[in-house]
């Protein structure tokens, strides 16, 4: 029979996770799986993006293709913040 765990409980497994805890010692200090924790995981990044975090496998395949498009225009943001800042400062060296 699965074991219940509290709203709370999840929350605080994810709170590990993203300060930086790797899954696998969260999952052995916790005892739960692997999968539940990435399930919890998954959902706690769909709701912080406005996501849906419930329903059917077609939605919850379409919030998955869109979290991932999401970290891919994240990171060229950074990509292009990085390089404007560099070429700002290439530009304000002035020639001796």
């Amino acid at each position: 029979m699965p074991r219940k765990f509290s709203d709370e409980f999840k929350a605080d497994a994810v709170g590990l996770v993203e300060s930086g805890m790797s899954q696998k010692q969260v999952c052995a200090d916790l005892d739960i799986s692997k999968s539940a924790l990435q399930a919890w995981v998954r959902k706690a990044q769909a709701a912080a993006h406005g996501l849906p975090t419930s329903g059917d496998a077609e939605t919850m395949r379409a919030s998955a293709q869109a979290l991932k498009r999401i970290r891919e225009l994240e990171m060229e943001n950074e990509v292009l913040r990085r390089a404007a800042a560099y070429l700002s400062q290439a530009n304000l060296r002035l020639p001796k």
